[in-house]
Formats: C-alpha cells, structure tokens, sequence
C-alpha cells in the first residue's frame, strides 16, 4: 500500500485573488463606468465605446482599454486588437506618452498631393509646435478643395498654413454645424408622400422593384450590381432580414456621398425607408466615414426630428461611427466592423445576401444609390434612362478632382467621355495646364492618358481597356504630373490600407512600392507581384492594386 505523500504547504495552489490578465485600474475602472453610464455595452458596441474614450480623454491608455473590456465582458486582447486596427484610435502603451492634445491630419493622397499637401507636411510642425501632432493622412473625402486637413474633427479643404493656424488660434476644433435641408423643410415640399404610398398600399412592391430594373439602376458605390435584383435576392430570403448603408466612401478623389448627404439627407433617408419597406426589413445600420463629423452631427438630429414625428411607423434606424479604414468600404468589411470587429473581409460564399450582418440576409447598399431611389419611382424608370449619353443609361455623380478649373461633385450622362465632362461641367483645364491623363474610378480603377480620353464612362466601358469606373472618383492629371507619381502614391495608399488579412495584399502592395521608388522599374518582377495580387488577394483592395502599376507600363513607357 502506497505511503501518504505529504504536499508542503508552500506548494499547495491557492485561489487567485484577482483574475488572470492586467489588473484594473481603480481609477480607470471609475472614470470608464461614468463614461459608459447608460450606454449598451454588447459586443457590437465596442467601437462606439472606444469613440466615447477616445473623444473623451484623446487616447486609448493601457488603464482604460483594460477597464473598458472588464465593463463590456470582453478579452482585454479583443478590445486591444480592435484598438489597434484603426487609424483615428491612438492607442498609448504602458510607459509610452500620451499624444499632443490636437491632431492635425493633412491629406496626402493624389489630389491633395497634387495641390501641395507635401509643403503643409513640411512646415505645419515647425509652425504649430509641440503641443500640436502633425501627421500625414489618407484621402478625406475633400479631394475638390485639395489640399484638405482636419483640424481636430473640423474638417477643411483650401488649406494654408495661416488658415490651420488660425482655426487652433481660434479653438475650432470640433465639426462646423451643416444646415441641410431639414426634415421640415423636406416634409413641407411633399417628402415622404411616396414612401407613405408604399405602406399604405398605393404602390406595388413588383412594380417599384421593375422601375429600379426599367431604370437600370446599378449600385453606385462601385460595384454595379443591380439595384432591383438585389432587392430581389434578399427579398427572397428568410425574414429576419437588415440592411446595412454604406457611407464609408474612402476611396481617392471621392466624395460625392458627402455632398449629398449635407445638401439634401431626407432624399437618401426616404429611399432607404422604400427599400426597406420592399425587401420587407425592420433594422437599418448606417455606417458613415468617421471623417465626416459634421454629416454625422446633423444626421443624428435629422433622424431624431423624423423619429419625434415620424409620417408612418419607422424601422429602427442604427447610425454607427467608422473609425478610420478604407477597407471598410468593402462590404463585409463594413459589417464587421458594425459588429464591432476590426474591418476584414470575410471570404465569399456566403454572400451577405445570404448571411450578412449579424448572420442574418442583408441588403447592402451605397448612400448615392438609396438617394435616386424616391425620384426614380415618382418620374419613372424613362426618366432616368433615357439621361444617358453614348448609347449609356442614367445619370452619374462625377467627383471630379485635379488640374480642372471646377471640381467638385458634377451630375452628368452616364457615357460621357472625359474630355466632354472637362469642357463642358468642369470649365477646362486649369490655366497654363494641358490634359494629359485621367483617372476614371479613383486610386482602384487605373491610369489613362489624354489620347483615350473619348471613352464612355459607364459601367463596363473601360473593362476592355483593365480599368473601371467604380464610384465615379475622376481624378485629372496635366503635363506638370507623372503618371508614374501617380502610381506610387496610389501603391503607398494600397500599402497603408491593405487590412493584412491576406499575404498577397499585405506584403504585395509593400513590395511594389518599395520596386516603384527604383529610377527604372523592374516589369518582370512587378508583373509577377501584380499577378498574385489580383490573383490570390480576398478582396478588392488587392484585386484592383495592381491597375496603376499595369496602365503606367502599358501607356506611359516612357516614363518607366
């Protein structure tokens, strides 16, 4: 029989008297429990929670991230993981010192780069000072009033030195107030009337859904799905059924969303209500850029006017904050990012027609396209048709950015070519600039010269020639710009962007820029890098990399 072993009391294992992990701060554990005083703390709350530390307190400590995730029941490496993944968190490790209280991102994609973003770069930390964090930003969303910078949350294109300057002086910091057309305004001049006819039977789900057909309305955000299949697709699925709007608009030179959003927000709110009442959906997410304060101040009180008087029964309308990914745009990106997860892909099948946000059949939507939605039913699918021009239908929203005496969002014929939309929308060239290349569809669909410049620009037009016209982001280059520039600017953006899920992306677009800085490039070897990057990428942002680099070796060799 086996002697007792006796265990030292020294060896025995005791109870922890704290949980596994960083400890909680108790100061932290306070400050984070006034913070989030009758705010929802599930999961899918978790960004909006770290906007309230981040808004509150200027960055994400190591004492607040661990009390936040005790507060929400999460794993202090969830909250970090999600922290870390997007660019306006500033996350301080443990040691390391806080950032200045302002952040001033300027600009430096291709339009501001063109209209001297690089100088502001250079002299706003000299000018400004310590106290004040300068650093260089992707695109804004303000590509006609180049160079952009936001100051704080306030947002401003036109930028000078004096004028950043001015607005610290002056403590403006925060969004200017928009003043849109208000829900009143919109109310008074018959807004809602049609989606008010929808509900109460004056109109037919079939034939709204034939109209958007007839139309040949297609998704705006880039794609070009569709709209009226789609509907039908998620309309066929099983009920509970969401929808998720699509507001990121991250993409180089685009900002058509914005325009219309703080012009006219019922007109996109009223479509959206008519494709929720077709498809048959009862929750709406809204997913908006976290550049755009401004719009998200005035649409939190323009839904707030309609839910306080609301002209029928409303769907639960949820407005959720971006954080600073243009991966985001990408649509399961964007629902993982609602569910408050860091914004990667999800790989396809299943589409979010299927299983999309919170698991459940989404209708996924751009805001320009939910914006047309109200005027296509009331005038007819002929009306917007028949706008085209080249043999195209419908209209198109033109962000138009670069060497052009007028920027800014143009609404023309779909089809027109390039050359039409400068002379006749855009006033010309600037003076003392000659045309001399184009982008059709932002950093994502390619680089054409001047002499391809009688293209329609349309969906599916410029496939032939490995370019696209995606969100419709033109942006116009001169004879004082490379192509090759152009290029690498994009590469940089790719680069900084790509969410690092997948290798061909990730190390990809790293790779390229590095072999795009060489005085000669080396075709063979980007060639190869293209290839597996448009071959083996998950999604989009990796797919379309390549298209800068593929247009400057097939129609600027000279400058390689």
């Amino acid at each position: 029989m086996a002697e007792n072993v006796v265990i030292p009391v020294s060896k025995i294992r005791r109870p922890r008297s704290t949980p596994k992990g960083r400890a909680v701060d108790p100061v932290a554990r306070e400050e984070i429990a006034r913070l989030l005083e009758g705010a929802p703390r599930g999961a899918e709350y978790l960004i909006e929670n770290l906007h309230r530390v981040q808004d509150r307190y200027g960055h994400l400590s190591a004492a607040h991230l661990a009390a936040l995730a005790e507060a929400m029941k999460l794993a202090m490496a969830e909250v970090y993981e999600v922290a870390t993944f997007y660019h306006h968190f500033d996350v301080v490790k443990e040691g390391e010192s806080a950032p200045a209280a302002v952040t001033v991102r300027v600009c430096e994609t291709l339009s501001c780069r063109m209209a001297g973003a690089d100088a502001l770069l250079e002299k706003l930390p000299k000018l400004l000072g310590k106290d004040v964090r300068v650093i260089a930003a992707p695109c804004i969303g303000r590509c006609a009033e180049a160079p952009a910078v936001c100051v704080g949350h306030n947002a401003f294109g036109h930028a000078t030195e004096g004028e950043v300057k001015k607005a610290l002086a002056e403590g403006k910091v925060r969004a200017p107030a928009l003043r849109p057309h208000t829900y009143a305004d919109y109310r008074s001049q018959g807004g809602y009337k049609t989606w008010v006819e929808c509900l109460e039977g004056g109109r037919d789900v079939e034939a709204v859904i034939k109209t958007l057909e007839d139309a040949g309305l297609r998704g705006l955000g880039g794609a070009g799905f569709p709209t009226g299949r789609k509907w039908r697709i998620v309309r066929a699925e099983p009920a509970p059924r969401l929808m998720a709007v699509n507001i990121d608009e991250g993409e180089p030179g685009t900002f058509k969303d914005r325009h219309y959003l703080e012009r006219d927000p019922h007109r996109f709110i009223e479509g959206m209500l008519i494709a929720a009442w077709a498809v048959g959906i009862e929750d709406i997410y809204v997913y908006l850029r976290d550049e755009y304060h401004a719009c998200r101040e005035m649409l939190e009180q323009e839904l707030a006017a309609l839910a306080a008087d609301p002209p029928a029964k409303l769907p639960r309308i949820h407005l959720r904050r971006g954080a600073g990914a243009y991966i985001c745009g990408e649509e399961s990106a964007m629902i993982e990012s609602i569910e408050g997860r860091r914004g990667m892909p999800r790989l396809r099948p299943p589409y979010v027609a299927q299983v999309g946000l919170f698991g459940r059949p989404t209708l996924e939507h751009n805001m320009e396209t939910l914006f047309w939605v109200r005027d296509l039913i009331e005038q007819g699918a002929e009306w917007f048709a028949s706008k085209g021009r080249h043999g195209r239908k419908g209209l198109r929203s033109f962000s138009v950015s670069g060497r052009v005496k007028k920027p800014g969002v143009h609404l023309a014929p779909a089809g027109i070519t390039v050359k039409e939309l400068i002379d006749e929308f855009c006033g010309g060239m600037q003076e003392g600039h000659r045309f001399y290349a184009y982008l059709p569809g932002g950093a994502s669909g390619g680089i054409l010269p001047a002499s391809m410049g009688d293209i329609p620009l349309d969906f599916d037009t410029l496939q032939p020639y490995e370019c696209f016209i995606g969100s419709a982001a033109v942006i116009v280059l001169s004879d004082k710009d490379r192509a090759r520039d152009a290029a690498l600017n994009l590469m940089h953006f790719f680069e900084h962007e790509s969410c690092g899920q997948c290798t061909p992306c990730r190390v990809g677009t790293a790779k390229a820029a590095q072999l795009m800085h060489a005085k000669k490039w080396d075709q063979g070897l980007l060639e190869e890098l293209s290839v597996a990057m448009a071959d083996a990428s998950i999604c989009g942002l990796g797919q379309a990399a390549p298209n800068p680099i593929r247009c400057v070796v097939k129609h600027f060799p000279d400058e390689i």
